[in-house]
C-alpha cells in the first residue's frame, strides 16, 4: 500500500500543491488499482473472488463508477461462518492483554493509513473522520486489556452478526470494535456506502495482527445477506444499524431462528433542534447551518424555536442563508418527495426561506427552511431528504420540551439556551438518548448511544454498550432452531386448557380470585374464568381469564403513574420497595402454602422460596440509588453526563419455574429503577402470584405501578405486542411466542428480553436462585436505557 514520489523539491515548489501525509503515502486509487477494481469477500483473513459470482458496481457522487464487489452467496456465508467459529475459538483464547494489543496497533495502522481510509470513504459518499477511527480502536483497546477485571462474570456471546444500511462507517465500527473487544467473532454485511470502507478496514486489521477469521465481510444485498447469515446456527447474535424500513424487513426475515437482534434505526431518526429565547442565537444560527443543509446527514432535524426569538432567527437564517450553494441530492427520487413535500407545506400555509430559487429539474436543490408549519404537517413528522428544514414555533419551554417528545423517534437533540437550570432540564425531560447542549454532533465512544421508541432499542458506546456482545457466565446462549409454521394474524387466538368447561359446578371449587388491574381487584373485562390446576389435576380455584381490554386499562392506569414513580428520589423508591419485602415478610406462611398447594413441592422448599423473595426485593430495595450513570471525560472542551432512566411500562410474561422467587426478582428490578410493570403470572402456576397482590396492597408501592393479569400466555403476549405504550416485553415461554414477538414488535418497535422455556425442563429454576451477581446486573440492565448529556464549556 505504499508508493513512492517522484517530483523534487523545486517541482512541489513551482505548484505548491498538498502533498500526501508524511506518514503514508497510499491512496484509495492505488489500492483500489491494486485490486483490479474488483473487490472480492473478505473471509479467513483474505480476499477472494469466488468463480459465477454476480457483481454490483459501486458509484461516486457524480454517479461514476468507482469499483464492482462481489454479491455473496450461500456457500459463501456458510464458509464466512466457519471461519468466524475457528476465529472465535483462537481469538478468545487469547489473553486480555493480546486482545487489546491488537487494537491498539490498529489505532497506529490507521494513523499511517489515514490519508486512504479517508479518500476511500469520500469515493463512497459515506465521510468520516480518520481521528474518530482512531479514538474508536484506542478506546475499545483498553475495554479489551480490563473486560476481565471488571466484568469477570461476563463472557462473550460467540459469532456476531454486523449488519449496516448506509449509515457512516463510525457508526459501523461503533458496533465492530466493542465485539471484537469482548472477544467475538465478527461478521460484517456492510450497506452500499459502507462497502469499501469495511473491505480496507479489514485489510488493516490483519495488518494490526488480528487472526485470520476473526473479523469477515460478506458484501451484497444487505438484507438478503443478513438473512442468511443469521439463520445459520452458529451466529450467536445480530446487530443492525440503518433505516426502520429495513431494519424492520430483517426482523421478520430472521423472526423464528433463534438467534437474538438488536436496532439501531438512527437513518429514520426524526430529532429536534430546539431554541429557546435565552439562547446565543447567532451561535444557534451557525448550527442550524452546519447541520441543516448537508448533502448527507446521519439523522433528520426539525427546527423549534420560541415565539419570543422566532423573527429574530428568521432574519439570521435569511442573511447567512444568501448565496448559498444548491445542494446535490442522491437520487431523483429524493427530489419528486422534497417538490411534494414543498408543495404540501405552502398549501397548508408555510413560507420558504431559499438561498435561490430551485431549478425545475435536476438533482440540485437550494437550502430551504419551511416556516410557519403546525406539528401535525407530515413534513414535521417525516421531514423530506435533501437540503430542508421545517420550522415550527413554541410559546413556553414547557411546550418546546413537548414538541421536543412529539416525534415517534428518541435519537438525539440539540437544544440552545445559555440558562443552565432550563438545559439540564430539558435535557432531563427530552425522551432520547443523546442531548447536545449549545452544540450538536459530537460523538465519543466513552458516552453511549441509545435510540428511544422507533430509534432502536440497542446500547452502543460507553461501557453500556458492551454489554450486548456479552452474557452471564451462569446463562446458557438461545437455543437455536427452525421457524414454526405460524399464522401471525391468528397468534393467541386458540382456547386454553384451563377454560373452565360447559357444566362446570361452582360450588365445588373453594376460592374464585381476582387479578389486579391498575391497582383495582376486578375480574377481567370478558367475565370469563380459568381454572387453577393442582399436579394431581385436582381444581383449586377459579381466576379471571384476562384479555386485551384488561391489558389495555392496565396500561393506561401504569402510564398515569409511572412518570411520578420515576420521578421520586431513588431513597423514596427503596422505601417502597422494602415496605414491599416487609410485607411479603408478614404473610410468607400464605405464600409457602400456595407455592406447595400450586407447585407440589414441599413446604420446607416452599418456604426456602419465599425467604429469597424476601431476601431478593431486599436486595432491589438496597440498589434503588446505588445504580448510577457517570461523568465520563470526553476529549473535547467540557463537561458530559451518562445517567441510566426507566424504559416506561414493561409487560412480563412469567416463567413456570419459581413462581414467587421469579416474580419478585423481575419486579424488583423493573420497579427499583422506575418503571411500572404489567405481570403476566404462569399459566399453570398462578396462586402464588395471586396470593401475592395481598401483599403489593399492603405495602407503599403505588396503586397503578403494578397490575398482574391472569389469562392465556398467548392471548396476553399479543395484547403486549400490538400496545405502543409498552417500551419493553421480558418474555418466558414457546417458541412459538419467541418468534411471534421477534416479528411483531418492531413496529412499534420494543426491546425483548426473549426466554424459550420448556415445561418439562426440571432444572429450569435453578437461575433464580442462583447468587451470581452477574444475574441481578443483567436484570437491572435490561431495566433501563441510557441518556448522554453533551455541554461544551467553549
Amino acid at each position: 500500500m505504499a508508493g513512492i514520489s517522484t517530483k523534487t523539491v523545486h517541482d512541489i515548489f513551482q505548484n505548491m500543491e498538498y502533498g500526501p501525509s508524511s506518514t503514508s503515502t497510499a491512496t484509495a486509487q492505488s489500492w483500489l488499482e491494486k485490486h483490479s477494481r474488483i473487490l472480492g469477500l473478505f473471509t479467513d483473513g483474505e480476499f477472494s473472488s469466488p468463480a459465477d459470482r454476480q457483481t454490483q458496481d459501486v458509484t461516486d457522487s457524480k454517479a461514476a463508477v468507482v469499483c464492482s464487489t462481489v454479491c455473496a452467496k450461500d456457500e459463501d456465508v456458510a464458509s464466512a461462518v466457519s471461519s468466524a467459529v475457528r476465529g472465535f475459538k483462537t481469538w478468545s483464547d487469547l489473553s486480555c492483554y493480546q486482545r487489546a494489543k491488537v487494537l491498539l496497533k490498529l489505532a497506529s495502522v490507521l494513523q499511517r493509513h489515514s490519508q486512504c481510509v479517508s479518500e476511500l470513504c469520500e469515493l463512497s459518499q459515506c465521510s468520516t473522520s480518520p481521528a474518530g477511527l482512531i479514538r474508536l480502536a484506542q478506546y475499545y483497546a483498553s475495554w479489551a486489556q480490563l473486560r476481565d477485571t471488571l466484568m469477570p462474570e461476563w463472557v462473550p456471546q460467540g459469532v456476531v452478526a454486523v449488519v449496516s444500511d448506509d449509515c457512516s462507517v463510525y457508526f459501523l465500527m461503533l458496533k465492530v470494535l466493542p465485539a471484537l473487544a469482548m472477544g467475538n467473532a465478527v461478521i460484517v454485511v456492510p450497506g452500499k456506502t459502507t462497502t469499501l470502507p469495511a473491505l480496507l478496514l479489514a485489510q488493516l486489521f490483519m495488518e494490526a495482527g488480528i487472526h485470520a477469521g476473526v473479523l469477515n465481510v460478506l458484501t451484497g444485498s444487505e438484507a438478503s445477506l443478513a438473512a442468511k447469515v443469521a439463520q445459520n446456527p452458529q451466529v450467536n447474535y445480530l446487530t443492525y444499524s440503518g433505516s426502520q424500513q429495513t431494519g424492520e424487513a430483517l426482523a421478520k426475515a430472521v423472526a423464528g431462528w433463534g438467534v437474538p437482534v438488536s436496532f439501531s434505526l438512527s437513518l429514520s431518526s426524526v430529532c429536534p433542534f430546539i431554541i429557546f429565547d435565552s439562547a446565543d442565537l447567532d451561535s444557534a444560527v451557525d448550527g442550524v447551518i452546519e447541520l441543516a443543509f448537508k448533502k448527507k446527514k446521519d439523522f433528520q432535524w426539525v427546527l423549534c424555536v420560541q415565539e419570543s426569538v422566532l423573527d429574530s432567527v428568521v432574519a439570521r437564517l435569511k442573511l447567512r442563508m444568501t448565496g448559498m450553494k444548491c445542494v446535490a441530492l442522491a437520487s431523483d427520487t429524493d427530489r419528486n418527495i422534497i417538490d411534494a413535500a414543498v408543495q404540501e407545506a405552502q398549501q397548508q400555509g408555510a413560507t420558504l426561506i431559499q438561498s435561490c430559487a430551485p431549478v425545475s429539474t435536476g438533482d440540485l436543490y437550494p437550502p430551504t427552511v419551511m416556516c410557519g408549519l403546525a406539528p401535525s404537517c407530515e413534513s414535521v413528522i417525516s421531514p423530506p431528504p435533501g437540503p430542508v428544514l421545517p420550522l415550527i414555533s413554541f410559546r413556553s419551554s414547557t411546550e418546546g420540551v413537548t414538541l421536543g417528545n412529539h416525534s415517534p423517534h428518541g435519537q438525539a437533540a440539540s437544544i440552545w439556551t445559555e440558562d443552565l437550570t432550563l438545559a439540564l432540564e430539558s435535557a432531563k425531560s427530552l425522551s432520547v438518548g443523546s442531548v447536545w447542549v449549545n452544540c450538536h454532533s459530537v460523538m465519543d465512544p466513552a458516552l453511549p448511544l441509545c435510540g428511544r421508541r422507533e430509534s432502536g432499542n440497542c446500547t452502543d458506546g460507553g461501557r453500556e454498550g458492551l454489554y450486548q456482545f456479552l452474557r452471564p457466565s451462569h446463562s446458557q446462549s438461545f437455543p437455536r432452531s427452525s421457524p414454526r409454521s405460524i399464522n401471525y394474524a391468528d397468534f393467541g387466538s386458540a382456547a386454553s386448557k384451563f377454560m373452565i368447561p360447559e357444566g362446570f359446578d361452582p360450588s365445588s371449587v373453594p376460592r374464585f380470585y381476582s387479578q389486579l388491574v391498575g391497582g383495582q381487584l376486578c375480574k377481567a373485562d370478558s367475565g370469563c374464568s380459568r381454572t387453577v390446576l393442582a399436579p394431581g389435576g385436582a381444581v383449586l380455584a377459579h381466576c379471571p381469564d384476562g384479555g386485551r381490554k384488561d391489558v389495555r386499562n392496565a396500561v393506561e392506569a401504569s402510564s398515569k403513574v409511572q412518570p411520578g414513580w420515576m420521578k421520586k428520589s431513588p431513597a423514596a423508591r427503596s422505601q417502597a420497595l422494602y415496605s414491599l419485602a416487609d410485607s411479603l415478610d408478614k404473610r410468607r406462611r400464605d405464600l409457602a402454602l400456595s407455592i406447595q398447594t400450586q407447585t407440589g413441592v414441599s413446604l420446607e422448599e416452599a418456604e426456602k422460596e419465599v425467604e429469597l423473595s424476601v431476601s431478593r426485593l431486599s436486595n432491589w430495595a438496597a440498589r434503588c440509588d446505588k445504580e448510577q450513570g457517570g461523568t465520563p471525560f470526553p476529549p473535547q472542551s467540557g463537561s458530559a453526563l451518562s445517567t441510566p432512566e426507566a424504559l416506561g411500562v414493561l409487560g412480563v410474561i412469567l416463567p413456570n419455574s419459581k413462581p414467587l422467587l421469579s416474580l419478585v426478582s423481575l419486579l424488583g428490578a423493573a420497579v427499583a429503577m422506575g418503571n411500572a410493570v404489567v405481570m403476566v403470572p404462569s399459566e399453570k402456576y398462578p396462586l402464588p402470584a395471586l396470593e401475592f397482590i395481598q401483599v403489593l396492597q399492603a405495602s407503599d408501592v403505588p396503586r397503578g405501578l403494578v397490575s398482574i393479569i391472569t389469562g392465556g400466555r398467548d392471548q396476553l403476549t399479543q395484547a403486549f405486542a400490538n400496545h405502543s405504550v409498552i417500551q419493553s416485553i421480558w418474555y418466558w415461554g414457546s417458541k412459538e411466542g419467541c418468534q411471534f414477538l421477534q416479528y411483531s414488535c418492531v413496529s412499534p418497535l420494543k426491546h425483548l428480553w426473549l426466554h424459550c422455556e420448556e415445561e418439562e425442563d426440571k432444572e429450569a429454576g435453578q437461575n433464580w436462585t442462583s447468587s451470581n451477581p452477574s444475574l441481578q446486573e443483567e436484570l437491572w440492565r435490561k431495566a433501563v436505557v441510557w441518556k448522554s448529556i453533551w455541554i461544551p464549556t467553549a
